[in-house]
Parts: C-alpha cells; sequence; structure tokens
C-alpha cells in the first residue's frame, strides 16, 4: 500500500507541477504549442533531451544486452555525449538561425516542399509503426512486473500486458497532446531528476549485497570474478563490434541527437543559441554518466545469477529481477514512479514530435493551406490521439520480441540514413537539386530494407546450413561463421550513408540547380554562441576517449 501511495503521489506531484508552470503558455500558437513559446532554458532542455531518450525501452533493452555481453555496449550512451558536441556546436546554431519548428522545414528551404513532406512522412512511419510502440510495450513490461498486477487484477498476464500499455498510453497522451512541448519538458525535468536518482540507487544496494555492505568490495568482486564483462572492445561476434564505432555507430548518434524531430524539438525550443548549447552540452557531459544506469545494472544482474542470488530467465527480464532483489519495500513505490516517467516522457515526446510534424509540414502546407494556427495546433491534436490509438493497438503483439534494444536501433535504420543523408548533403552543398533528395529519401530505404531483411536472412541462413553439413555444431563456431556471412547492420548503414550521398553528389553534379542556396536569418531568437561552448565539447570528448582507453 505505501508503494502504491507513493507512486500515486509522485505521478500527481509532476502532474501538478507540469500544469502550473505551463498553464501562461499561450497553446494556440504554432511556437506557443510547438516549441513551447520558444523561452526554454539550459536545464530544462538537458532535462527533456535525457528524460525522452531515458525510457524502458533504454534502460531494460541495454541492461539486458548488458547482462549478455557487458560493458561494451555503452557505445550507444557514451557516443551519444560525442553526437551532442557536434549539434551543439555545428548543427544547432543553423537550425535557430532559420527559426525552424521542425527539422523537415529546413529540407524545405534548401530543397522543396515534396522533400519536406516526404520525409515528415517517413518519420512519422517510423513512429507509429517502431517507436511509439516499443515504448508502450517495454514500459507496460515493466510496470506490471514491478506491481505485479496479473496477480494484482487476477488476470493473465497478456491482458495485464494491454491494460498497462493503455494506462500509459492515455496518460502519455494527455500530456503530449493537450500540454504542448512546454508540459513535456517541465514534467521531463522533475523526472529526469528523480530517474538519475532512482536509476543510481540500483547499482548502490547491488554492489551494497554483492559487498557484504562495501561498494568498494562489490566493484572490486564484479572486476576480479567476471573481468571478461568489463572490455569496451567488442568483436566481430559482439551487438557492437569496435570497429562499428567509427562506421554506422557515429551515423546513428549523429542523426538520434542531430537531426531527429523527437530530441532536437527541444534544442529548438531554446530562448537563444547560448541557452541551447548549454542544454545540450550539459546533456551530453551526464550523458557520459549514463552507464552507471543503463549497463552497471545489467552486470551485476549477470554476477548474481552466476552465483544463485538471482533467477533470470531471458536478458531484457534482467533489471526487473534486480530491482526487485535489491530495492527496498518503501522505495519501489518512488522508484516505479519514476520509471513511468520516463516511460511516459519517451511516449509523450514522439508523440509532441509527431503532432508538430503532422500540423506544420502536412496538414498546414498540404490540407489547409489557409488554416491560422489555431486550426493548425488543432488538427495537429486530432492527428496525435489517432496516432497515439494506433500505437496503443501495436505494441502488446511485440511480445516475441527476443531484444527490445537491437530490434528498435536496427528496424530505426529503414529512415534514419536516408533523411541523414539528405540533411548532410542539404548542408555541404548549395546545388543539388530537389529531385536527388526525394530519390535518396526512397533510394536509401529501399536499399537498407533489400539489405537486412532480404538479402541477409538468406546469406546468413545458407552459411549456417553449410556449416551444419559440415558437421559443425559448436555454438561459438557458429555465431563466428554468422559474422562472417554478412556485414555488421552499422556498417551496412556506413556503406548505405556514402552510396546515398554519392548518389545525390552525382544527380548534383550533373544536373545542378541554377540559384545556388542561400541560408535566410530569421532573426527570431539570439544565435550568439555560449563563450565556453568549444572548451566544454573538447573536454567531454577528451572525457569519452578517457573511458574507452580505461576500460579498453
Amino acid at each position: 500500500m505505501i508503494s502504491l501511495l507513493s507512486f500515486l503521489g509522485f505521478t500527481a506531484l509532476v502532474a501538478i507541477i507540469s500544469y502550473y508552470a505551463t498553464r501562461k503558455t499561450d497553446e494556440n500558437s504554432s511556437d506557443g504549442y510547438f516549441l513551447g513559446g520558444r523561452s526554454l532554458t539550459a536545464g530544462v532542455i538537458a532535462g527533456s533531451l535525457l528524460l525522452t531518450n531515458l525510457s524502458t525501452e533504454q534502460i531494460v533493452g541495454l541492461n539486458g544486452s548488458a547482462f549478455s555481453e557487458g560493458i561494451l555496449v555503452m557505445a550507444w550512451e557514451t557516443l551519444a555525449a560525442i553526437a551532442m558536441v557536434v549539434t551543439a556546436l555545428f548543427l544547432l546554431p543553423k537550425y535557430l538561425k532559420s527559426g525552424l519548428t521542425t527539422i523537415p522545414q529546413f529540407l524545405e528551404k534548401r530543397f522543396d516542399a515534396q522533400t519536406k513532406t516526404l520525409t515528415s512522412a517517413l518519420f512519422l512511419t517510423g513512429y507509429v509503426v517502431v517507436l511509439l510502440p516499443t515504448i508502450l510495450y517495454s514500459g507496460s513490461l515493466a510496470i506490471s512486473g514491478m506491481f505485479n498486477v496479473p496477480q494484482l487484477l487476477g488476470v493473465s498476464q497478456q491482458t495485464a500486458l494491454w491494460i498497462c500499455v493503455w494506462a500509459i498510453g492515455i496518460i502519455g497522451s494527455i500530456y503530449a497532446v493537450f500540454g504542448g512541448l512546454k508540459a513535456v519538458a517541465v514534467s521531463d525535468t522533475i523526472n529526469a531528476i528523480g530517474l538519475l536518482i532512482g536509476g543510481l540507487l540500483i547499482p548502490i544496494f547491488g554492489l551494497l549485497i554483492i559487498g557484504d555492505g562495501s561498494l568498494v568490495d562489490g566493484i572490486a568482486t564484479l572486476q576480479t570474478d567476471i573481468p571478461e564483462k568489463f572490455n569496451s572492445i567488442g568483436g566481430k561476434t559482439a551487438s557492437v563490434p569496435f570497429v562499428t564505432i567509427f562506421t554506422g555507430m557515429m551515423l546513428v548518434q549523429l542523426f538520434y541527437w542531430g537531426t531527429n524531430q523527437q530530441i532536437i524539438q527541444r534544442a529548438l525550443g531554446a530562448k537563444n543559441l547560448e541557452e541551447g548549447q548549454k542544454g545540450l552540452l550539459l546533456g551530453s557531459f551526464i550523458k557520459i554518466l549514463g552507464p552507471l544506469i543503463v549497463v552497471l545494472p545489467g552486470i551485476i544482474a549477470y554476477y548474481m545469477s552466476l552465483n544463485g542470488m538471482l533467477d533470470v530467465q531471458a536478458p531484457d527480464a534482467a533489471y526487473g529481477e534486480l530491482v526487485k532483489k535489491v530495492l527496498p519495500t518503501e522505495f519501489i513505490g518512488f522508484f516505479a514512479a519514476v520509471l513511468f516517467g520516463a516511460i511516459l516522457s519517451s511516449f509523450n515526446s514522439v508523440l509532441n514530435s509527431s503532432v508538430t510534424l503532422f500540423g506544420v509540414d502536412i496538414y498546414k502546407a498540404h490540407i489547409n493551406k489557409t488554416a491560422d494556427e489555431k486550426t493548425t495546433v488543432k488538427y495537429g491534436k486530432l492527428f496525435g490521439i489517432f496516432l497515439a490509438i494506433g500505437a496503443m493497438c501495436i505494441a502488446p503483439f511485440l511480445s516475441d520480441l527476443d531484444s527490445i534494444f537491437q530490434y528498435l536501433q536496427r528496424i530505426n535504420g529503414v529512415y534514419s540514413i536516408p533523411i541523414l543523408t539528405i540533411i548532410f548533403v542539404g548542408f555541404v552543398t548549395k546545388r543539388v537539386p530537389s529531385v536527388a533528395a526525394k530519390i535518396g529519401l526512397v533510394s536509401g530505404s529501399v536499399m537498407y530494407i533489400i539489405s537486412e531483411f532480404f538479402i541477409r536472412p538468406n546469406v546468413v541462413s545458407k552459411a549456417l546450413e553449410n556449416a551444419q553439413l559440415q558437421g559443425i555444431n559448436s555454438a561459438e563456431i557458429l555465431k563466428n561463421i554468422e559474422a562472417d556471412s554478412y556485414p555488421h547492420f552499422l556498417h551496412i548503414m556506413a556503406i548505405l550513408f556514402v552510396l546515398n550521398t554519392l548518389i545525390m553528389l552525382i544527380i548534383g553534379r550533373f544536373y545542378p540547380n541554377k540559384v545556388a542556396y542561400e541560408q535566410e536569418f530569421t532573426h527570431q531568437v539570439d544565435i550568439s554562441p555560449w563563450k565556453h561552448a568549444k572548451l566544454s565539447g573538447f573536454i567531454i570528448v577528451l572525457i569519452v576517449l578517457g573511458v574507452y582507453i580505461y576500460f579498453s
């Protein structure tokens, strides 16, 4: 009962604070609803960025990967810091100079309206089919497990999953659809503080148990007994081979932190460039500490499972089992509320970005070109409700996934690489025509789908069949054969990025625009940079390199 009361109390507190912080924001204007009135400060931006990124598909999924592979999966966290530095120093100044509300708006200015619409449609497809359902599914698993919903309500596991999916979806939709970006950002900031505290408590209590009351002894025991879990250099059979850090990994990070609407929308809402850069750089510094929350608990769970202290049936179940094992009863309600906030954060952030993309880039641009801002916001909200219902219907059917996190990263390539390609070419060239961007979007998506969902399965299955015909049954050898038979999906992303870029440049060489593109300065916000931005970015990059060297 205490757990349930503390859960309800903290959740209600976040809602009340968010309401009072946003009640004076004009939600009927595009800037007010979609960008929080361009009033977001560094702390709010950093908190919202982190909690938008850090949700159950990250906490549960990445800890599950760490349970299986160890610290090498920290690449998804630590390298994000470098991508955030690049965004702060190079991309954000260009975005704010043009007064953008959405990233596709840049593509309209650089190429044409059709390119913008295609990109928005690609974003929205990825959100409703992949990202939103994954967030709902992984979040529902966590909440259902922590409160033992099947037993509490006397229903089956599948029914409990449906109940949790719809509960999270409805509450998240209220935040995102009716509150706008500022409500999302404020609630994110409060929950980010709670998540940092609650998230750090899990490994602390786990290490205290392993070390018989001593954190130092707990860490020493892990490093002594399972040293293989503390090697940051992944081999060719790892989910993140070390060489992929220099190919597709950085492209994925740059897309996510520099061009993905759900993330960059927080920085676009900055009151000026200085606050935006501070927010991104503060977030990048905190991101370096991310492995303490999303990697270390997985390693602790592995040690406990190895020594009979924990019963883990599957890697993605490791985090939930660890929480139930190490967290004192009086903390469970608070932690569940924080985790619930993280789930809501990712869900409502993606949903708010979807509402923005539809309202600005599709409804006003194509359906009702004379719509005023109030009407644009209204129909954006209606689309958000439709999108949320669709995601809630899809989410429970993801229960057959082997790894939530790996599924999410692999499937994201369908839209991440083509979008990153056309934005990159748009920035670095002035005469590549709009037809090249359209071809780049289509070719990038089609080539990735063919590679990953047709060629790869066929090639890998044939290689494994041939090996087994030769009498090879060793799981380790078969794993090496699988890794050798086809390039890692992150390498494929890098190859397709280069190929797609070349296609666009060749088209631009033979069919260039007659007039070179020049970026327009809208003067909507002050774009004077933060004087310590470059130094701070340099220090953050050095810290990331130091972390890798220490664990190599």
